[in-house]
């Protein structure tokens, strides 16, 4: 069997075609053997997801009219908020446990028939003695079928939910923001200026910041989390190398070993995270900034009509709710960057071994191909290989 280049994930240009790849073999999972057990659990998961937003939502209108009743100092109100509380929280309590089972189900399903599917491919007819490697490419698939497989499905599915509950999140509390918040007149030289639904204006243009912010300041996360990645992978390897050949016959037990591999691909590990660490740090300036903000955003934006009496104290409490669940909701991609990054690395790592692993069945039958340095291998329809760049 011709032995074929281990193919690198690292040029930008081939993004789409290994997340392409990725998604034609993962998808599986939901094709075959029990296409229905995997539609179940998927469907349950987004009913879970869908639940917790309609809790929210009703705890929204109970936020205002608990802060009314306070602030009428009714005291039967309290007493029924405090009962109807006990009742939406153990319903949102309940919602979030089967959320979780179910979320953590699928992810434990999908996991495991994508790693026994890349093991199958991977072991048979002894395709994991023909793999070769580029000079710059971490020696340890077995990494990507252990470790990036896990990171890949898992990240994935909690994004997934994560984006759909965002989404309907903005929908629902923009609805609610549009119908509170009104518009606002302001008087500016004698002049009064209206801004229409001016809530809905204000959290939108604060996410768009928070999002420009986010991706401008961690645009080299991505790659610093996949560098990261290969290091340690290379120090597994290392590792094993050494262990292998302490073990190998005729080696003496007194033999001085070679740590130079070793520490040389430790030292690679602790560069690279201390890269991702600077990048961590940059991105945690954002989060963590509009965590402390937004609330007080929100408070300040609704103190003018609360002290003309023009929005209730339930009213604000309401509306500063819906404002940090809007702004959360939209900022979606801010809260999940490293997520992200973390996700595509694994996903670019797993689809790079199954590119190898294609070329590999396909060998006997073509002409080898030689690699380019940061090229990839593409198996077409008729079972052609194509060097990509």
């Amino acid at each position: 069997m011709t032995d074929v280049v281990f193919p690198t994930p690292d040029a930008p240009v081939e993004t789409r075609h290994l997340l392409a790849r990725f998604w034609r073999c993962a998808s599986g999972f939901w094709i075959e053997p029990w296409p229905f057990h995997a539609s179940i659990i998927t469907a349950a998961v987004i009913a879970g997801t869908i639940a917790q937003l309609i809790l929210q939502f009703r705890l929204n209108y109970w936020s205002r009219d608990f802060f009314d009743a306070f602030g009428r100092k009714d005291g039967d109100a309290l007493q029924h908020q405090a009962l109807l509380f006990v009742l939406l929280a153990s319903a949102s309590i309940g919602t979030a446990v089967f959320a979780l089972w179910s979320r953590m189900t699928l992810q434990r399903r999908w996991r495991a028939w994508l790693t026994r599917h890349l093991m199958g491919r991977w072991l048979a007819n002894q395709n994991f003695r023909h793999l070769r490697f580029q000079k710059s490419e971490d020696h340890n698939p077995e990494f990507r079928i252990a470790e990036d497989a896990r990171v890949a499905t898992e990240a994935a599915i909690n994004l997934a939910a994560g984006l759909l509950s965002s989404v309907l999140s903005a929908i629902i509390f923009i609805g609610v923001l549009w119908h509170v918040g009104g518009d606002l007149t302001v008087e500016f030289f004698d002049y009064g200026l209206t801004i229409p639904k001016y809530l809905v204006i204000t959290v939108a243009a604060y996410s768009l910041l928070l999002t420009i912010g986010m991706t401008v300041i961690g645009r080299r996360l991505v790659t610093t989390i996949a560098n990261k990645n290969g290091a340690e992978a290379e120090f597994r390897a290392a590792a094993s190398n050494l262990r292998e050949q302490g073990e190998a016959p005729g080696c003496a037990d007194d033999e001085p070993a070679d740590r130079l591999p070793i520490d040389t691909a430790f030292d690679v590990v602790i560069r690279r995270w201390r890269a991702l660490c600077a990048q961590l740090m940059r991105t945690t300036l954002i989060s963590q900034g509009n965590i402390l903000a937004a609330p007080v955003i929100a408070w300040a934006l609704c103190a003018p009509k609360y002290l003309t009496g023009s929005m209730s104290l339930g009213e604000v409490a309401q509306a500063v709710a819906a404002f940090v669940m809007v702004q959360t909701a939209l900022n979606w991609l801010v809260d999940n960057y490293a997520g992200l990054a973390e996700c595509a690395s694994s996903v670019n790592r797993v689809a790079a071994l199954i590119f190898a692993i294609d070329a590999l069945e396909v060998a006997p039958s073509v002409e080898p191909v030689t690699q380019p340095e940061h090229g990839f291998c593409v198996v077409s329809e008729s079972g052609a290989i194509a060097a990509g760049e």
